[in-house]
C-alpha cells in the first residue's frame, strides 16, 4: 500500500510511505543493494544503524546461489541475510543486457550513436538469448545453461520472499535500432501479464504467505513515444507499483522520468533502478520516482574513492596520508566518527579488507541521508533551494584528486 504525502508545487515529486508486511519505507528512499543478499563488506546491522530502510537483492545472483529453495527454508530473504525490514528482489531482467550484450549500464550508455539489432560488446560472447518466450543463459559461474520465462522469474522471487518483487522485463541497450525497441517493448508487455497471472497462481497456492508487491518495469530507452507507451500499458494492468529502467543518458534522466510519471497513476510508487549519483538523484526525486537503488556506494568504496557534499574524494591521495579528520565534517556515519582519512588510506596501501568495509558504511550512509534530506525538504516546502545549494557546492568539487 502507496500513501502520498506532500507534493513539490511545480514538478511531480511527492513524499509518502510504502507499507510493506516488513514495515514502512518513507519515500523518496535510497535502497541500498545486497546483490547475493549481502550488501558487500557490510554487516546488516550496520545497514540498519546507518538508517537504511530496505535491502534490495537480485533473483539471478540468489537463484544461482545458493539457490532459491535454500533461502525459502530459511525462511525467506529477510530471515537469511538477518535483515528485519522490507525487501526487494528485482527480476533477473538486468542480465539480459549484462549477459547478453557484454554491457554494462554506462558502457551501454556511452555507446549512443551506433544502432544495430544484436548488439555485443568488444571481446565478449553472447551469453544470453532473447526469445517470445523467455531468455536462455550460461551461468557466469560455471558454463551451465539456464532458461528464465516470466513464470521462472515469479517462481524464484515468490520463493525467496522479498516484500517488493519486478516482473521479469527485457533491458535494451541505447544502440538497440528502433525497430528493436518496439519489439522488445512488445515482449515486456506480454511478459508483464504472464507474470501477474503467475503471481496470482502462487499466491493462491500459498495463501498462508505474505502478500509481495508486484512493479511492473517501464522500458523504452530514449524515445518519448515508446516510453509513454509502455507506462500506460502497464498502468492499465494490476500492478502495485512501477519501476522506471533502461539505460538512459544521464543528461536526459530527468526528462525520460517525468515522461514515465506522467502516464502512471499517482497512487502507486514508482521506483528507478540502477541510479544513483547525487545529481541523478535529485532529478529522479524531482521527477516523481519514490524509491531508488544502486550498487555505486560499495563499488566505488572498494577502491577508495569516498563521497562527500563537497565533492567525490579518493582516499589515496598523497593528501590523506596525514590527514588525522574524518572522510566529511559533521558526517554521523560510524567511520567518520571513529576514523581518520590518514588510517583508512593505510588500510588501503597495507590491502586490508576493512578498508571496503569502512567506506562503504560512510557511501552508503552518504547517500541515505541525502534521500532523506529530500524528503524533509520537500515536506517542508524547500526543495528547490536545497537542490541548487547542495547541488552548486557538490557539482563545484566533484573532480577526484
Amino acid at each position: 500500500m502507496f500513501t502520498v504525502g506532500s507534493t513539490l508545487p511545480d514538478a511531480p515529486g511527492r513524499s509518502g510511505t510504502i507499507t510493506t508486511p516488513h514495515g514502512r519505507i518513507r519515500t523518496p528512499a535510497f535502497i541500498p543493494v545486497g546483490t547475493k543478499a549481502t550488501v558487500k563488506a557490510v554487516l546488516p546491522e550496520s545497514m540498519r544503524d546507518l538508517g537504511a530502510q530496505a535491502i534490495l537483492a537480485n533473483a539471478y545472483h540468489l537463484y544461482l546461489q545458493p539457490g532459491p529453495d535454500i533461502v525459502e527454508e530459511a525462511g525467506g530473504l529477510g530471515a537469511f541475510m538477518n535483515w528485519p525490514g522490507p525487501t526487494f528482489t528485482d527480476s533477473g531482467g538486468f542480465q539480459v543486457l549484462s549477459l547478453g550484450a557484454g554491457f554494462r549500464k554506462t558502457l551501454a550508455m556511452d555507446a549512443v550513436g551506433t544502432e544495430a539489432d544484436d548488439v555485443i560488446a568488444p571481446g565478449k560472447d553472447r551469453l544470453a538469448h532473447v526469445d517470445d518466450d523467455g531468455v536462455t543463459f550460461k551461468s557466469h559461474l560455471d558454463g551451465t545453461r539456464h532458461r528464465f520465462t516470466p513464470e521462472v522469474s515469479m517462481r524464484i522471487q515468490h520463493q525467496l520472499g522479498a516484500d517488493i518483487i519486478f516482473a521479469f522485463d527485457e533491458l535494451t541497450t541505447l544502440m538497440n535500432s528502433r525497430a528493436y525497441q518496439e519489439r522488445s517493448l512488445e515482449r515486456t508487455q506480454a511478459w508483464a501479464e504472464r507474470c501477474l497471472v503467475e503471481l496470482d497462481r502462487l499466491r493462491a497456492a500459498h495463501p498462508d504467505r505474505p502478500r509481495q508487491a508486484l512493479y511492473g518495469v517501464v522500458q523504452g530507452a530514449q524515445h518519448e513515444d515508446l516510453r509513454r507507451r509502455a507506462a500506460r500499458g502497464l498502468a492499465s494492468l494490476p500492478f502495485d507499483g512501477f519501476g522506471v529502467g533502461g539505460a538512459i543518458e544521464k543528461e536526459s534522466l530527468g526528462t525520460i522520468v517525468r515522461w514515465v510519471t506522467a502516464e502512471l497513476p499517482e497512487d502507486r510508487p514508482r521506483h528507478l533502478l540502477g541510479i544513483g549519483e547525487p545529481e541523478d538523484l535529485f532529478a529522479g526525486v524531482e521527477a516523481g520516482c519514490d524509491t531508488f537503488d544502486c550498487v555505486t556506494p560499495t563499488r566505488v568504496a572498494r577502491s577508495s574513492r569516498v563521497y562527500t557534499a563537497a565533492g567525490r574524494y579518493n582516499l589515496l591521495v598523497s593528501a590523506s596520508r596525514r590527514d588525522f579528520g574524518p572522510i566529511e565534517d559533521g558526517c554521523d556515519c560510524y567511520t567518520c566518527t571513529h576514523y581518520t582519512k590518514a588510517y583508512l588510506h593505510h588500510l588501503f596501501k597495507a590491502g586490508e579488507r576493512n578498508a571496503a568495509t569502512l567506506c562503504s558504511i560512510h557511501n552508503e550512509r552518504f547517500f541515505v541521508r541525502l534521500v532523506d534530506m529530500m524528503r524533509a525538504a520537500i515536506e517542508n516546502g524547500e526543495f528547490a533551494e536545497l537542490k541548487a545549494e547542495w547541488l552548486g557546492r557538490y557539482l563545484a568539487g566533484r573532480s577526484e584528486a
